[in-house]
């Protein structure tokens, strides 16, 4: 297995374009590998229902911050904190 490769990671190529669009890297092998297991086109379909944070509120933000356990979220703005779960 090449150094560079990821052993996680399913569909290197899915992977590498998801986090250039600015995924985070969880979602974008979360995304990779459910592609790589189902099919692309099956993932496409399934979606999502959870809305962009740029329509969440700043508690709301705060809130998910602190479900995922990050830290040093209570003092950021609303695009930090929409950098910080998106990074996370």
């Amino acid at each position: 297995m090449p150094k560079d490769k990821t052993p996680q990671i399913k569909d290197d190529e899915l992977y590498e374009k998801l986090r250039d669009e600015g995924n985070s890297k969880q979602k974008a092998a979360r995304i990779a590998n459910a592609a790589a297991r189902d099919g692309r086109s099956k993932v496409g379909k399934r979606g999502g229902k959870a809305g962009d944070y740029e329509d969440w509120t700043v508690p709301e933000l705060k809130a998910r911050a602190k479900e995922i356990g990050l830290s040093g979220y209570s003092k950021q703005n609303k695009k930090e904190l929409i950098d910080s779960l998106r990074n996370s």
